[in-house]
């Protein structure tokens, strides 16, 4: 399937494509960013399809995207994306553009129980297409575009409504796709994490196992890799890796000779940021004992000591009617919602109102083989 398409870099394009696509019942969505290459992420072409036309809108030049945000809100047409969650966030956070009516056919491949769920796995299966990955790490901020690179970009948006209606059928047939609707009416509701004068370790993986001292050290590295990724406009992982980052904090080297003798910068990273660095650390290391971090913890409720024999029961039954079902355990229950269900211990199924996060599909379909495995476990 070759893509033919239009290009919309005018307000005037927009406004002709915004007429033509509010006549459809279905639209097929998908984006390209640049987050492999500035500090600041942003959309830099949203591409659009219906069964008859492609189009490739460049919002790096037609700034103002407000025409077409009622064609998102619809609710009367159905948006499909792949892997939608990064795209619903993208456009919210750089156009407050809200999506209604999503269905996310990677979330549908899921429920299917299909094991490769990325997009070129899965036009490879349905419809025999191999779909290069060649230009998915390329810089799509950049402008001009290379003709290739937006052919690459239109490609992939015009097998998603055809897509959708295959794995629409086969979920019929299974019998799940009120789930993948329920799941999808959820996934347009998630928004990007604004930001916080929190401290950064909050987000950094391995941190809540460092002792204070150190997490003085992890937080001025992390300051001081922000502050140059935010002046060079570049992504935070160009400047220094989190690898190299905890290596440097578990060391704490205070010299040069130590820093380079621990082999975690580059000799270009070292020649950039060396001299900064053993500054920033003794600093964090001159900080008074009262006055360093403490990551936080959650205190533990007191549990019945009943509770983890209701989440071993739960967890064998969820993984019997995962294998049944041949899905992943994790799409039927996965561990947190476990943990709430052994912990609320519902009675009977109005009781499931009262636990939080739990879908109303899980509760019409498992409820009541969930009743029974907790009322079995009070008999023992």
């Amino acid at each position: 399937m070759e893509a033919d398409y239009q290009i919309i870099d005018t307000v005037a394009g927009l406004e002709r494509i915004k007429k033509a696509f509010e006549r459809e019942k279905t639209i097929a969505v998908d984006l390209e960013a640049d987050s492999m290459y500035h500090y600041r992420e942003k959309v830099c072409l949203i591409q659009l399809a219906s069964k008859k036309t492609t189009v490739v809108i460049d919002p790096i030049k037609v700034k103002d995207l407000s025409l077409i945000k009622r064609l998102f809100s619809n609710r009367q047409i159905k948006k499909i994306c792949h892997g939608a969650d990064y795209d619903i966030r993208s456009l919210y956070r750089d156009f407050k553009i809200n999506v209604n009516n999503l269905f996310d056919t990677e979330t549908a491949c899921r429920f299917l129980g299909i094991k490769e769920t990325g997009l070129d796995a899965v036009l490879k299966k349905y419809f025999n297409v191999d779909i290069s990955k060649k230009y998915q790490k390329k810089d799509w901020s950049k402008r001009p575009l290379p003709k290739e690179m937006i052919d690459y970009a239109a490609r992939d948006v015009i097998y998603l409504i055809p897509l959708g209606e295959i794995l629409t059928k086969e979920l019929e047939k299974k019998k799940r796709l009120s789930w993948v609707l329920e799941e999808c009416d959820y996934l347009s509701g998630v928004r990007p994490v604004l930001a916080s004068d929190a401290p950064l370790f909050l987000k950094f993986k391995g941190a809540g196992r460092l002792k204070s001292r150190s997490l003085a050290v992890l937080e001025a590295l992390l300051q001081f890799r922000k502050k140059i990724a935010e002046r060079n406009d570049v992504p935070l992982f160009k400047i220094i890796g989190n690898s190299a980052l905890m290596k440097i904090t578990a060391a704490k080297p205070v010299t040069l000779r130590q820093l380079t003798d621990l082999e975690a910068l580059s000799k270009t990273q070292l020649k950039r940021y060396a001299n900064d660095l053993i500054e920033v650390i003794p600093k964090a290391l001159d900080i008074p004992e009262d006055e360093l971090p403490v990551y936080p913890r959650k205190k533990t409720p007191f549990l019945s000591p009943r509770v983890p024999k209701r989440v071993s029961a739960l967890r064998r039954w969820r993984d019997k009617k995962a294998k049944d079902l041949k899905l992943d355990p994790g799409l039927i229950c996965n561990n947190m919602l476990i943990s709430t269900i052994a912990i609320t211990n519902p009675t009977d199924t109005s009781s499931f109102a009262s636990v939080i996060k739990m879908k109303n599909w899980q509760k019409e379909e498992f409820g009541q083989e969930i009743i029974t495995v907790l009322r079995n476990m009070a008999r023992t």
